[in-house]
């Protein structure tokens, strides 16, 4: 691949407010209420009301996804966003799933078993869910489910992803962005980086409107 010369896109020009925005986008996206607030004070900016509403609440369930209290975050996710785990059973089984988890990694296996029993049995039903159900149950033969060869599913990275596809999935119910800004832009460059190379073989270098890109 032929190396990029900076000098090529000395005509972009970035606005400060373009890049404002994507800061405010990614703290809203995350959550971080008291960080976004300061930094619309210091900037001067306006209040974005639409992505500012229920920022509380998805940061609650946020983090009870990841405290291991899986059926609190169920719960509320229910009275924000009606529906979505109904229509979502992919994300609401991997949330039963770590409620789960957390029974067995505490050594309540038979309240483990029954609500396996009563809540992912029926899910696993559905082809697509058997290796999952299977993969759980498997941990109830393991005096130290940690140490077993389904170690991942007790790992803060899998309850991280959960709780990220949750959270992406609250803002897109009322049709704001799914992801942030700085994460679209990041995933864009990364393609363009790929393939760029033929790019290059065109005439002129190939052109990008940071201003555009932040209005899709």
């Amino acid at each position: 691949m032929m190396d990029l010369d900076p000098r090529q896109y000395e005509h972009v020009i970035v606005n400060d407010s373009d890049v404002r925005n994507i800061v405010l986008s990614y703290l809203v996206h995350n959550c971080f209420n008291e960080t976004a607030e300061t930094f619309l004070a210091c900037t001067g900016m306006k209040q974005p009301v639409d992505y500012l509403v229920d920022m509380d609440k998805r940061k609650s369930i946020f983090h009870f996804v990841l405290d291991g209290n899986a059926l609190k975050a169920i719960e509320l996710t229910e009275q924000l966003a009606p529906n979505l785990l109904e229509d979502d059973k992919d994300l609401h089984f991997d949330l039963l799933s770590l409620h789960f988890i957390d029974l067995v990694c505490s050594r309540k296996c038979t309240e483990a078993l029954e609500f396996a029993q009563t809540e992912l049995t029926p899910l696993g039903k559905l082809h697509k869910y058997v290796e999952k159900l299977e993969d759980l149950m498997a941990l109830l033969a393991y005096e130290e489910p940690e140490k077993s060869p389904m170690f991942h599913l007790l790992s803060s990275d899998y309850r991280q992803n959960i709780a990220d596809c949750l959270n992406r999935a609250i803002l897109a119910y009322p049709n704001l962005p799914s992801y942030s800004s700085m994460e679209r832009l990041i995933r864009q460059a990364t393609v363009v980086r790929q393939f760029l190379h033929q790019e290059l073989s065109k005439d002129g270098p190939p052109t990008f409107s940071l201003k555009a890109f932040l209005k899709n």
